[in-house]
């Protein structure tokens, strides 16, 4: 059953100046101050993505604070590619913590926004004092650039290379298509599919008929919609555009993350669990959830309880 959320009961946001830019923040739990927890949407997403987590997060007497980061929403989105990489969205959750006068917080991460989550750990590891990512696990830096290795091995046409190779093109796709592509994106249960030529995620936007079970009701759906009809794509996909960049920024940094860490799977998510996950983060806990890749959507009430537990037992220790 999918869970029903009237967007009207989501917080209004604030436009909170960090990091040279403006981010639509979106809060609950206000009376928690002292307690703060971020949580940081992925792609092709938006703060509304937690509408489920924030209230039970601010019973559970946290601070929740949920941004719409750079590109996405009616935060900023700077013309530069470069303005998208590791530094500048890491960047913006620290100064997001002093804007508020946090010394640290709790981060949860969901697809990008978990990679970004892990960046800042290893970027800024004083300002986070736990970690709790959904689906994309840490990425092993590696001896090649990301998109290079994802070129070697999975060609042109993966849209993680496509996006870097052919700038503007899928952009521009998205942007005709943007109600179908994210009608066609938030889906579930969808039926295993034969890998095809092509740009897939293109083909998706194209494609006149969803696979699958919607994921979220048409008045949710349309939160999403209304948000990329009005920023478009191209500042959301530049965080693709900076992944070798980002390759790059890590050179140096200490690559083990200490915190006590959560890591949340959808056992039936396109996304590979890691298979060394306690070398770069040895104070983790996993759980795995029946369901794809749009964990905190698709399992509401499972991702509560599973978080809720968890930051209890920290607490407790």
């Amino acid at each position: 059953m999918t869970s029903i959320f009237n967007p009207t009961d989501f917080p209004k946001p604030t436009l909170v100046p960090v990091n040279g830019v403006e981010l639509e923040v979106f809060e609950a739990g206000r009376e928690n101050a002292g307690k703060p927890i971020v949580l940081c949407h992925g792609w092709p997403e938006h703060a509304f993505s937690w509408r489920h987590q924030m209230p039970a997060l601010a019973a559970a007497g946290y601070h929740v604070i949920a941004p719409n980061q750079r590109g996405y929403g009616n935060s900023s989105r700077p013309a530069e590619v470069t303005d998208y990489d590791i530094e500048h969205l890491s960047g913006d959750l620290v100064a997001l913590l002093d804007h508020y006068g946090y010394e640290d917080a709790a981060f949860v991460g969901h697809d990008w926004g978990a990679f970004v989550v892990w960046g800042l750990a290893l970027l800024h590891p004083n300002r986070v004092n736990k970690v709790i990512n959904l689906s994309l696990p840490y990425q092993e830096r590696g001896e090649k650039p990301w998109i290079e290795s994802m070129e070697d091995a999975l060609g042109g046409d993966f849209y993680f290379v496509h996006f870097n190779r052919r700038p503007g093109v899928a952009d521009a796709v998205f942007e005709e298509n943007t109600f179908q592509f994210l009608r066609n994106m938030y889906r579930k249960n969808g039926p295993p599919a034969e890998p095809q030529p092509g740009m897939a995620l293109i083909d998706l936007a194209r494609a006149e008929t969803p696979l699958g079970e919607p994921v979220m009701s048409d008045s949710e759906l349309a939160v999403f919609v209304s948000a990329f009809a009005s920023s478009g794509f191209t500042g959301t996909i530049n965080w693709y555009r900076n992944l070798d960049r980002n390759w790059r920024l890590l050179a140096d940094v200490n690559p083990v993350i200490q915190q006590p860490t959560l890591m949340i799977y959808g056992d039936r998510d396109a996304v590979s669990r890691s298979e060394n996950l306690t070398e770069f983060v040895p104070n983790v806990e996993v759980v795995g959830l029946d369901c794809g890749h749009w964990i905190q959507q698709e399992k509401p009430e499972d991702t509560n309880q599973v978080i809720s537990k968890w930051l209890k037992q920290q607490d407790a220790t």
